[in-house]
């Protein structure tokens, strides 16, 4: 038994919308000032509205129910999601170091500093805002995207503000090679964020298994049965596809049990198993086995 996924789209829609506006005052900031630093906030901004708009095609496919071809759901396609947004925050990293590269040793001069530093604060506000709600329901929900767009655009805010404290350098010091070597920075800090994101996405698509605490959750409500009922089990297996929870287990009983009473324990088994996950979105299979049956040992492996 799963429970049915909300639809999380309308906070892809959210995360557009919020991109289309944060990129129209970065840009409007760079304008104003000319500073490399401001122009690198830009273009890492560009690559928020694509990971968006992948976003809310992806949770549209993530959210459709289990069909003929596709027995256990579509909520691997969030991998899909965070990879690319993993590869557009590499791109937007290199974006901004060749061009902090180019102002490094072609200096200009900085124009409108207070005025260009407000517009990149208020777009920096909007993105935490926004991060900040996409984060906590990715996290409810189990959704890799929303948690990916998240990281994405709070990745952005850390941007903003190390410009921002850049740009303050400049005004103080008078020193321009400061705008760039700051742009630099924010490039080697947003490389980490997108090389754990693919990271992640990789180990999704390749059925990892669940965290080491769940496991241990899952473990725990086998070894009370195994006590209370004097049964065994073997061949636990788990695996997470986006915010899905599958576990499998072979449970060996008592040859002289019915196999109505076998079937009822595995009914409360699995019951206490989601209990232990907290219910949503997980799957348990269990397969029931005759404890003496040489047989029923030789899959003890899988």
């Amino acid at each position: 038994m799963t429970m049915t996924r909300p639809n999380l789209q309308r906070y892809a829609r959210l995360s557009v919308l919020v991109s289309l506006l944060v990129i129209g005052l970065k840009i409007g900031a760079y304008a104003l000032t000319g500073s490399v630093g401001l122009l690198s906030d830009a273009l890492e901004s560009l690559t928020n509205v694509a990971a968006a708009l992948i976003a809310l095609i992806v949770l549209g496919v993530a959210v459709r129910p289990p069909d003929d071809e596709h027995n256990y759901g579509h909520d691997k396609a969030e991998y899909f999601a965070s990879a690319a947004e993993g590869a557009l925050i590499l791109i937007a990293a290199l974006s901004i170091g060749f061009s902090a590269l180019d102002r490094l040793f072609n200096p200009h001069p900085l124009e409108q500093l207070d005025l260009g530093l407000a517009v990149s604060l208020l777009a920096t506000l909007i993105n935490g805002l926004t991060a900040r709600t996409l984060a906590q329901v990715g996290k409810r929900h189990g959704s890799i995207t929303l948690e990916a767009d998240a990281k994405h655009l709070m990745t952005d805010v850390y941007t903003s503000l190390g410009v921002v404290v850049g740009l303050v350098l400049v005004a103080l010091t008078g020193l321009l090679w400061l705008d760039s070597v700051v742009a630099l920075l924010v490039a080697l800090h947003i490389v980490a964020s997108g090389a754990g994101l693919l990271h992640r996405s990789a180990h999704g698509m390749m059925d990892s298994a669940l965290s080491a605490q769940d496991v241990q959750a899952v473990q725990s409500v086998l070894d009370s049965y195994a006590q209370r009922y004097a049964i065994q089990h073997h061949a636990l297996r788990t695996r997470q596809a986006g915010p899905r929870k599958f576990i499998s287990v072979h449970v060996l009983v008592p040859d002289a049990w019915t196999v109505k009473r076998g079937h009822d324990l595995l009914e409360q088994l699995e019951g206490d198993i989601r209990n232990s996950l907290g219910r949503d979105y997980v799957n348990v299979s269990t397969h029931l086995e005759p404890l003496n049956d040489p047989c029923s040992h030789r899959d003890s492996e899988l």
